[in-house]
C-alpha cells in the first residue's frame, strides 16, 4: 500500500464542486450537477460540495445528507417528540408520531422552494482539523485516518493550503485493485 501516495489518488480541488460562503442551496445543488457533468465518468461521482470562504479556502463541506436536513422543517419538534423517548415510550411509537406530524406538514415542493435560498453555512459541516492530510502522506496513513475518525474523505493539504480531496470511495477503488493485483 506504500506506493501510493494520496497526492495520486486525490481529485483536485479544481475538478470538485465548490461555492463560496453566502452562496445558496439552490447554488450548491448547480455547482454539484456541473461538477459531476465535466467529471470523468469511469470514476465515483462527487457526493458533496466544498464551501470556500473569500480566500478560496475550504472551510466546510456540504454533502447530500446536509442538503436533505435543510428540507426537514424546523418546527420537526413541537409537540416535544423528541423527548418521548426519555418517557419509555419505544423508538417505533415516536417514530409513528412524527411520520404523521409530517404527512400535516407542507408538500415536497414548498419544501424545496423554501430550501433553495437557504445559505450554504446553515447546513455545512465544518471541516475539524483531523479530516486534513498532507497530500504526500502515504495510503495507509490514509486509511488509518478514516477508518479511525469514520470519515467519507479526507481534504488534501500542501503546505497548508487544501488542494483536493481524497474520497473513500477512491480509496477503497485503490485497495480493491492491489488485493487484485495480489491474486494474480
Amino acid at each position: 500500500m506504500e506506493k501510493y501516495l494520496v497526492r495520486d489518488l486525490m481529485v483536485p480541488l479544481s475538478e470538485y464542486a465548490t461555492v463560496h460562503v453566502g452562496s445558496t442551496l439552490f447554488d450548491a445543488v448547480l455547482a454539484l450537477e456541473k461538477a459531476q457533468e465535466e467529471f470523468d465518468h469511469t470514476k465515483y461521482k462527487h457526493r458533496g460540495v466544498l464551501i470556500l470562504d473569500k480566500k478560496n479556502r475550504v472551510i466546510g463541506k456540504l454533502s447530500h445528507l446536509h442538503t436533505l436536513r435543510a428540507l426537514e422543517p424546523k418546527h420537526d419538534d413541537v409537540n416535544g417528540i423528541k423527548e418521548l423517548g426519555q418517557f419509555g415510550f419505544s423508538a417505533k411509537f415516536v417514530r409513528s408520531l412524527r411520520k404523521q406530524q409530517r404527512r400535516q406538514g407542507a408538500p415536497l415542493e414548498d419544501l424545496c422552494k423554501k430550501a433553495m435560498m437557504l445559505k450554504v453555512e446553515e447546513f455545512m459541516h465544518i471541516t475539524a482539523e483531523d479530516e486534513f492530510i498532507d497530500h504526500q502522506a502515504t495510503l495507509d496513513m490514509a486509511i488509518h485516518q478514516l477508518v479511525q475518525e469514520k470519515l467519507l474523505s479526507l481534504m488534501v493539504t500542501q503546505d497548508g493550503n487544501t488542494i483536493g480531496i481524497l474520497r473513500l470511495a477512491d480509496v477503497f477503488a485503490a485497495v480493491y485493485h492491489a488485493m487484485k493485483e495480489c491474486t494474480i
